[in-house]
């Protein structure tokens, strides 16, 4: 991989993280245009990675500040309840992560096939979401929680949006669209941190071996990180502003186009 192959990739991984059009199916698409072998660039995907989870770290540090001030009141206040919520969202894909991941991996891959299939689930996801006109709530519930998580923890399928599928299926519970983008990209920091982790186990497991393979520079290491981290800046706080707009549905036409180029793709490769 060479840097102006990590420039791309970086600006993709960085816009695709919280635009709800997922951001490993891009990714996966990517790497075929360019003839990438992801498995032997797993340096790379922890780096854009930890880079995104930086730019939502910048953006939302207002929010984050006042959940750690109140949590260090060590009381039961809102923003004790704000990290109860977080943690709980966090039960289903630690629980897929820790267990079944590969398991889901080995049985799916990361083909354009399946990557296409998932880009229309996301898109109908997307557009039931903004036709569908539930009663609104004004705080996320427990239970809200848990099955935004729910959703979360389905998205390890590549292909389907976390940030779609957590944010869509917000909305259809009812909950409120300004809390709901900022409630659904903080929770991503978790999972993601945690996914790092496990590739960077993957890393010192095969020690040698994964260094020997790999296929990329540190200078092009270093441009697709700065490339993910400013582009998930800028994307994060653009997302916000759509979700508290409802223009959703945008978003699900263009999954729905790319994920149709995709499918028909496979059958003249």
């Amino acid at each position: 991989m060479d840097w102006l192959q990590a420039l791309f990739l970086g600006i993709v991984q960085g816009l695709t993280e919280y635009l709800p059009v997922s951001s490993s199916g891009h990714l996966t698409i990517g790497a075929a245009l360019f003839g990438i072998n992801g498995e032997n660039n797993l340096t790379f995907t922890v780096a854009v990675h930890v880079a995104t989870v930086l730019s939502t770290i910048v953006i939302l540090w207002k929010e984050i500040a006042w959940i750690f001030k109140g949590l260090f009141q060590f009381r039961m206040n809102s923003e004790t309840n704000y990290v109860i919520n977080i943690l709980i969202s966090m039960i289903p894909i630690g629980i897929v992560g820790l267990f079944f991941k590969d398991y889901v991996e080995d049985i799916f891959g990361a083909g354009l096939l399946i990557v296409g299939c998932m880009l229309l689930v996301t898109a109908a996801l997307l557009a039931f979401s903004y036709y569908a006109k539930p009663r609104q709530k004004e705080n996320i519930s427990r239970k809200d929680a848990f099955i935004i998580g729910l959703a979360q923890a389905l998205a390890v399928l590549p292909g389907l949006s976390r940030s779609g599928s957590t944010i869509a299926t917000g909305l259809l519970l009812g909950d409120r669209k300004d809390k709901l983008a900022q409630f659904s990209f903080l929770m991503v920091i978790p999972p993601i941190l945690g996914e790092a982790l496990l590739d960077v186990v993957k890393i010192i497991k095969h020690g040698t071996e994964a260094m020997a393979t790999s296929e990329i520079s540190a200078s092009a290491l270093a441009v697709g990180f700065v490339a993910a981290f400013v582009s998930g800046c800028i994307a994060c706080k653009w997302m916000i502003n759509v979700v508290k707009k409802g223009k959703l549905i945008y978003f699900a036409i263009y999954c729905a186009v790319v994920g149709l180029i995709t499918i028909v793709s496979t059958f003249f490769s």
